[in-house]
């Protein structure tokens, strides 16, 4: 029979680990919004908003709560990120896996679903678009995969029970 002391540490040790997880992930994804593309696609190169099928009022107003979203996210992250280093400590190199993976999809997201499939806004205007969407979409997947893979090295052994 498997010791129940044995199995709650083990309960606990995944709930801390999907915890570490979900902590680098939104945080990935906020910076992906607020910082890759809100700040330098939208603010300094101007080249899109979030919303671009209107009128410059409703992109602006579209990009401020986008910014908003983005920034949510991001502190939600790190809300969590403070709980686990109070409560039990963070495994980094899985919780940053979990920020790059986060980035990953987030840019693969964007680029994937508000680019191609529904039109809101592409990377940029009056250019010849594959080279950018060859650019944006293929290092969304490579740190994509770069995160996934870093996880999986890193996921935590489960505890051996003795029976």
């Amino acid at each position: 029979m498997a010791d129940p002391g044995a199995r709650a540490v083990a309960a606990e040790g995944t709930k801390v680990d999907r915890r570490t997880v979900l902590s680098g992930f939104l945080f990935g994804c906020g910076i992906a919004a607020s910082i890759v593309d809100l700040f330098v696609f939208h603010l300094v190169l101007q080249w899109h908003h979030f919303y671009d099928l209107s009128t410059t009022h409703v992109a602006l107003v579209a990009d401020g709560f986008f910014h908003a979203f983005g920034w949510f996210i991001t502190i939600g992250g790190l809300f969590l990120l403070a709980d686990l280093r109070r409560r039990a400590g963070v495994a980094w190199r899985r919780w940053t896996g979990a920020v790059i993976t986060g980035v990953g999809f987030f840019q693969l997201l964007d680029g994937v679903v508000f680019h191609k499939i529904l039109g809101i806004h592409q990377i940029r205007y009056d250019v010849d678009l594959l080279l950018y969407d060859v650019v944006w979409i293929g290092t969304a997947v490579l740190a994509l995969v770069i995160g996934l893979l870093m996880l999986w090295r890193t996921h935590p052994q489960p505890a051996r029970t003795r029976d």
